[in-house]
Parts: C-alpha cells; sequence; structure tokens
C-alpha cells in the first residue's frame, strides 16, 4: 500500500478526522511523501490551527462530532483570500448516495472513499498541489 508511492512534495498539509487510527495511517502515508502533515480531530481544532499555520492541502472527515467536515469547509472558504482557497479533500466511509454532490456544494474539491490506498492520496496531491512536487 505504502510503497506504491513515487512522489514526493514540499507541502504541509492538515488531517481532520475523529478516529485516531485514520489520522496515523493518513499522516503515514503522506510522510512516505515528504509531507508535513498536522491532523485535528474535529472542524474546531482544524479552523484553530488552519488560522495559526499555512497549509497546502486539507484531508477532511465528513462526519466528525460538533462540527461536521460540510460545516467546517464552509467556514474555511468564509476566511480571508489566503486560507480560502486550500484544496480541500473530503474523505468518508460512507459514500451514500448524494454526500459527493453535498462536498463539492459546501466548497470541497473532490472525495476519497475510505479505505483508500497511497496511490489515492498521492493521485489527489499530484491534481491539487502540483506546485509543490519535489523533482
Amino acid at each position: 500500500m505504502i510503497k506504491e508511492i513515487t512522489s514526493k512534495f514540499n507541502a504541509r498539509i492538515l488531517v481532520v478526522d475523529d478516529y485516531l487510527i485514520n489520522q496515523e495511517f493518513a499522516k503515514q502515508i503522506l510522510e512516505k511523501m515528504d509531507c508535513e502533515v498536522d491532523l485535528a480531530e474535529d472542524g474546531k481544532e482544524a479552523l484553530e490551527l488552519i488560522l495559526e499555520y499555512r497549509y497546502d492541502l486539507i484531508l477532511m472527515d465528513i462526519h466528525m462530532p460538533e462540527i461536521n467536515g460540510f460545516d467546517t469547509t464552509q467556514k474555511i472558504r468564509a476566511l480571508e483570500e489566503e486560507k480560502k482557497d486550500i484544496p480541500i479533500i473530503a474523505v468518508t466511509t460512507s459514500a451514500l448516495e448524494g454526500d459527493v454532490e453535498k462536498c463539492i456544494q459546501s466548497g470541497m474539491n473532490d472525495f476519497v472513499s475510505k479505505p483508500y490506498k497511497g496511490t489515492d492520496l498521492e493521485s489527489m496531491l499530484n491534481t491539487y498541489i502540483p506546485d509543490c512536487k519535489k523533482e
């Protein structure tokens, strides 16, 4: 799974997920691609981190307690110019009918279903932050 990854990025990624195992799995994959990774367990913590740091991309679980991924994304899109344009990739285990459309409507750029492979995340980074790719 992680062995298939070939791309390297000079990027800072925020992983927002309420399950520690999911956070650590994403972190392992992203670190294999040389990314700096911060973790947030909910939307509230993610918003605090976004105000403090500059991120190149956000992986956002859509089903979380307190502030879900849809609402968190809408709050991010309402921020100042530099912060509101961060690519946000929805991540969820339940791809219910209409979820993809709801992700896009809330301001997310794309969608990946759990369980995903390292190459799925690599593809998202290649698509949304190609300027961060190391040669």
